[in-house]
């Protein structure tokens, strides 16, 4: 078999990183009353964050999912609203899909 020309072989931690880098780090940080407060970038989630996540019946389960149950009840007792939560989410998920379509930098 003949060797295929221009082939380009990937480093993972490179990929990674460069991924890393374009949707703004592995951590999602955002402020609201009594934060800041984080969560994992969905794409960079571990399998039982992301299950917990998308097991969610509601908008207040799924807040705990992402946020983990002692940011959650900072965040609820700050006065902060779940659906906001939710817009969060689908805006970091957006903004993800946006850099997707772009090229990382390498």
């Amino acid at each position: 078999m003949a060797p295929k020309v221009n082939r380009k072989k990937y480093n993972l931690a490179d990929v990674h990183a460069q991924f890393a880098e374009a949707v703004g780090g592995e951590e999602v940080e955002f402020d609201a009353e009594g934060g800041p407060y984080s969560f994992p970038h969905p794409m960079f989630a571990d399998e039982a964050w992301a299950e917990k996540v998308d097991a969610a019946e509601n908008a207040a389960e799924k807040g705990r999912a992402m946020l983990g149950d002692e940011q959650y009840e900072k965040y609820k007792a700050a006065g902060n609203s779940d659906t906001d939560l939710g817009l969060l989410f689908l805006a970091v998920q957006q903004d993800s899909s946006a850099q997707m379509k772009k090229r990382p930098t390498r």
